[in-house]
Formats: structure tokens, C-alpha cells, sequence
């Protein structure tokens, strides 16, 4: 850990922790609604809603700052969040309908954001800077991957 994220303010850390709670919820409600539908139906509903409360956001904000001058715009491939995120709901409310279930959905999932980004700030990927990857980096990797492993195969009980 940084010396920069150690002197972090706490509500950075909570907010981050708060999010993870938040993620557990909607996979499990776009896993809900995957059931009852199928997993394209979660995913059009997820994203259907978001855009219903990004724009009353929208609205709520604009009415209450003043206009400032226009950001520069985002580079073409941040618009692929999108896809990715559309992808995300449709694999995660197959998965957590199966034996995986809550759990080992997201622990693979957890899994699988520490892998890809230990890669992108070892290869600068989307623009980060280079940064090689140490032994804390492949310790916690390991770790997480491990933790996974051990949710899957040994955090049932008793059917």
C-alpha cells in the first residue's frame, strides 16, 4: 500500500466498502429477475432503470449548479463501459442462478478484477501509468484467488 493510501481519508474506504455491499445487492436482484426472465431481460431492466435515475439526477443537478465551461471530452473507449457493464449483469445473473450462487459468483468475480487489474497497470492499459507488479501485488492476487477457491469448494453446508 502506498503511503498515499494509507493516509487516505476514511470515508474514501467506506464508500469503497459500501459499494461492495451495493454490488452484492444487484447481483442478486439482477440474478432475481434473471429467474424470472431470462438473463437479457436483467440486463436490459438494470440498465433501463439506470438511465431513469441518471437522468432525474441529471435534471436534480443541473437545476441547482451554475453551467461552467465544457470538459474536454472522454477518449472513444470509455464509451465501451457500457458493453462491458451490459456483459456483466447478463454473466453474473447466469452464474448466480447456479451452483456458484451469490457467493462464489462474486468471489470468482473478485477474483477475475484483481487479475485484470494487476494486468492493466502492468501493460498501462487505458491509459495508467506502468507500474510492475511486486510481490504484495502477487501475494494478495494469490490470496484473493485462494479465498475464492476455498468459498467454492468448501463454503457450502450441509445441502
Amino acid at each position: 500500500m502506498t503511503t498515499e493510501a494509507r493516509n487516505s481519508h476514511p470515508i474514501y474506504f467506506i464508500g469503497a466498502f459500501a459499494t461492495g455491499g451495493l454490488l452484492t445487492f444487484m447481483v442478486h436482484l439482477n440474478g432475481e429477475l434473471a429467474r424470472y426472465g431470462n438473463p437479457l431481460f436483467s440486463s436490459w431492466t438494470a440498465h433501463g432503470t439506470g438511465i431513469i435515475a441518471a437522468v432525474i439526477l441529471l435534471l436534480v443537478h443541473r437545476r441547482r449548479t451554475p453551467m461552467v465551461e465544457k470538459a474536454p471530452n472522454a477518449p472513444l473507449w470509455a464509451y465501451l463501459g457500457g458493453i462491458s457493464g451490459a456483459a456483466t449483469v447478463i454473466l453474473t445473473s447466469t452464474a448466480v442462478n447456479s451452483p456458484l450462487g451469490l457467493s462464489g459468483t462474486l468471489a470468482l468475480g473478485l477474483a477475475g478484477q484483481v487479475a485484470f487489474s494487476v494486468a492493466a497497470d502492468s501493460w498501462g492499459l487505458f491509459g495508467l501509468p506502468k507500474r510492475r507488479p511486486d510481490r504484495r501485488d502477487i501475494a494478495a492476487l494469490g490470496l484473493v484467488v485462494t479465498g475464492a477457491a476455498l468459498i467454492i469448494l468448501f463454503g457450502r453446508g450441509a445441502a
